[in-house]
């Protein structure tokens, strides 16, 4: 019933006869200003967290692209491209965040935030890919071993590998995590396993230091398992958010606050969605059957407003307001059976 917002909710929380009308005569904001800002915020960070980390990373292969050129390891070499594709990932999410900014039009009514999800499948794309690489790179170095030289330079390519991913690592989870968005914390998470197989080059630099050839590809082949970890754990991210997934704590937090709400009987049902890093919720909620149009359209909007505080990331909700139902009457939805039968 509602889908707006009062523009200075900070100020005032009770239900008082000022606090309802102006709800009811001013625009709810939640939805403008309030909101606007916040999801701009949000994008912004997303897009500084992605250059930020497109830079370290590139200097980072960078530096292990020259090691490689000189000492012929194939370890590296898989280490390398998949820190260069890693790097890359920053592309499409850029796009995404910038799509995510463009106002909703009648054609894309809820906007262009999908374009995350989009990105979040190039990005397992990309992961598949330095997978398939680094495999068939590291299969063709056994059945043709060569030795490995400037031993030293590896294990220190390797160090500096490990550093920077870790610190991108760190970067991107910690800004994920703050604007809720699914394809940056997986991107983080990916480059956090990056840094660990950087350190396992070092293993096969020992290991060519030691006059065992056979270390660099073998160790090359468990980088490649390695990434194929990575990959199955973010195409499990990326497949929830794109199939509307959520964490149902929220839905029970949801939940509880909206019971808190005066003149709210009850919860029908609820719905949360993802659209790129926000969420969208939809609800029924039970009020007194003998409320006023304006009664009830007060007690949807106290019902959103509480929503908005209580669910992290929540930028909009549709709240529906039913009556409550009385001894032997008929359901007000029977209409609607039909349509909605499986």
């Amino acid at each position: 019933m509602s889908d707006r917002h009062h523009h200075e909710h900070g100020h005032s929380h009770g239900h008082s006869l000022r606090h309802r009308l102006q709800h009811l005569l001013t625009p709810h904001s939640h939805e403008t200003a309030d909101k606007l800002d916040p999801a701009l915020e949000s994008s912004a960070r997303g897009m500084r967290a992605l250059w930020v980390s497109l830079v370290v990373l590139g200097v980072t292969a960078l530096v292990q692209a020259v090691v490689v050129a000189v000492s012929g390891s194939v370890a590296l070499l898989g280490d390398t491209v998949h820190n260069t594709a890693d790097a890359l990932t920053a592309v499409p999410l850029g796009i995404a965040f910038v799509l995510g900014r463009r106002a909703a039009t009648r054609r894309f009514t809820y906007g262009y935030g999908r374009a995350e999800d989009l990105a979040g499948i190039a990005i397992v794309l990309t992961i598949a890919a330095s997978a398939a690489f680094a495999g068939w790179t590291a299969i063709e170095r056994l059945l043709d071993p060569r030795p490995v030289q400037h031993v030293p330079a590896v294990a220190v390519a390797a160090l500096v590998g490990f550093a920077g991913n870790e610190w991108v690592a760190r970067y991107r989870i910690r800004v994920g995590r703050d604007i809720g968005s699914a394809a940056l914390i997986a991107d983080g998470l990916h480059a956090r396993t990056d840094g660990f197989t950087s350190l396992a080059v070092l293993l096969g630099a020992g290991g060519s230091a030691l006059g065992w050839q056979l270390a660099d590809p073998l160790v090359g082949l468990a980088i490649t398992a390695a990434i194929g970890l990575v990959l199955r754990d973010a195409a499990r991210e990326v497949f929830r958010r794109v199939m509307d997934a959520v964490d149902p704590a929220l839905v029970d937090r949801a939940e509880r606050a909206l019971l808190e709400v005066e003149g709210v009987g009850g919860v029908g049902e609820l719905r949360l969605r993802w659209i790129g890093h926000r969420l969208r919720a939809e609800v029924a909620v039970v009020v007194d059957g003998d409320a006023t149009v304006r009664q009830a359209h007060a007690i949807a909007v106290d019902a959103e407003h509480a929503l908005l505080h209580a669910v992290p990331r929540l930028t909009a909700a549709l709240v529906h307001a039913d009556p409550a139902p009385l001894p032997g009457e008929t359901d007000p939805h029977l209409t609607l059976a039909h349509h909605t039968a499986v």
